[in-house]
């Protein structure tokens, strides 16, 4: 076949990961790695009904506490980043996120799981921003979304194996999950200490403004787009609920590990593939069709009734990932000034972590209390205003980046040509949400 010949596989591949930094590669192996062992993360709804015989609601507040959390650290987080550098924030969370970690797999109190879940939450999100921010400032200005979407493949391969590995651990022993867990944190942590060195930008060491949160969140547009995408992702969140719709049909609450391996999986083979197909339009409409695609697949599980039938769901909200994800990686680094990016990834991280939270929790409720085929209909819904709003928010994100470009240029940072991306050529529409 035409499409195997090595030579344009070759090209493609160098299209892909070619030209990339050593530091950059570091980075994106610990974020494999982490991923790899964030068993107890990606299990710890089946652990607390399954091995700790909790209810749902309290399952969807536990998980949901873990995403608030997440998205309180993330303030902090970048404050840190932009103030001392992305090492102090990224070495300086991930430990006691640790030593959090083995603490929540020896409780069982519901108490101290609470207050657990939401302090791992915390020193997970103080790493974040620093994180993300450090891929920019590694990777040259042409590269970041290539960059960026490799990380994320990465993610979810590792959440892939993650999902397989829990599985079983949890047969084996249950506390095993929070172990490795803390365990791959502690090593992604050492290969960042000693292979990445500071990458802040040098001219940002230099207070030169505010080094607060404030410019940030008075930044209309920018916010606007943090809500819509906070709503977008608490869509995507919803699926940790799908173990109660499983056990509603008779199904094994353990096989929600092999139906969610379907989203890894179709991330895993689709992210490299997708971002050629959807250059050419304009970021509101993915946006738009993203959570329309998400709705639909969400929607489907009402009906669904077989492990088979899932993981059809699990797909169809899959592909509104990828394009939710593939639009917000185009924004980040249009929109991500130099000299804040830290506190901009911070605030953005309210979105996913804080659907983390919305997403469970009120999926929990609902669930519990309506029902859960009421949940899905409420999730579809959801992702047909969500279009809505995000095509109406299409013209202010137009005007908001003509307006950055016109002072990157005047200001002879050079910031012209990192707003130049992919669809920038049909319209300048990207919101700027770094994340």
């Amino acid at each position: 076949m035409p499409s195997l010949h090595p030579l344009r596989t070759s090209g493609w591949l160098r299209r892909t990961a070619g030209g990339l930094p050593a530091a950059f590669w570091y980075l994106w192996t610990a974020s494999l790695i982490n991923r790899t062992g964030a068993v107890a993360q990606i299990y710890l709804g089946v652990y607390l009904l399954s091995v700790r015989h909790f209810e749902v609601s309290y399952t969807g507040l536990v998980i949901g506490l873990g995403g608030i959390g997440t998205a309180l650290g993330g303030l902090p987080g970048g404050i840190i980043a932009d103030r001392w550098g992305r090492r102090p924030a990224m070495l300086g969370g991930s430990v006691p996120a640790a030593l959090t970690m083995l603490a929540l797999g020896c409780t069982d109190g519901r108490a101290a799981v609470l207050v657990l879940a939401l302090l791992l939450g915390v020193f997970l999100g103080i790493v974040r921003p620093a994180f993300t921010a450090s891929i920019i400032d590694v990777v040259a200005e042409a590269d970041r979304v290539r960059a960026l979407n490799l990380n994320y493949w990465a993610f979810n391969l590792g959440s892939g194996a993650a999902a397989l590995l829990a599985g079983l651990l949890a047969r084996i022993e249950p506390v095993l999950l929070f172990a490795t867990n803390a365990g791959v944190l502690l090593c992604s942590t050492l290969l960042l200490a000693l292979k990445v060195p500071e990458t802040r930008p040098a001219a940002t060491a230099v207070r030169t403004g505010p080094t607060g949160l404030g410019p940030v969140l008075r930044d209309r547009t920018f916010m606007v787009f943090v809500g819509l995408t906070l709503l977008g992702w608490t869509m995507i969140e919803t699926n940790k609920m799908l173990p109660a719709s499983l056990v509603a049909d008779g199904l094994d609450v353990t096989s929600y590990g092999q139906v969610i391996v379907v989203n890894m999986v179709l991330i895993v083979a689709g992210q490299l593939v997708l971002p050629g197909l959807v250059a050419r339009y304009r970021h509101e409409h993915v946006l738009a069709a993203s959570v329309v695609v998400a709705g639909v697949g969400f929607g489907l599980v009402a009906l669904a009734d077989s492990l088979w039938a899932y993981a059809l769901t699990v797909a169809v909200w899959t592909l509104g990932e990828m394009l939710m994800t593939l639009a917000n990686s185009a924004v980040i680094v249009q929109l991500s000034p130099s000299d804040a990016r830290g506190r901009y990834q911070g605030v953005f991280g309210f979105g996913p972590p804080g659907a983390m939270f919305l997403g469970p929790a009120l999926g929990g409720l609902v669930a519990e209390h309506l029902g859960t085929g009421t949940l899905w209909a409420g999730v579809l819904c959801l992702g047909l205003v969500l279009a809505v709003a995000n095509l109406a928010a299409g013209p202010a994100r137009s005007r908001r980046v003509a307006l950055l470009r016109t002072a990157a240029e005047r200001a002879g940072h050079g910031v012209g040509k990192e707003l130049s991306g992919p669809g920038d050529h049909r319209s300048a529409v990207l919101p700027h949400a770094p994340a």
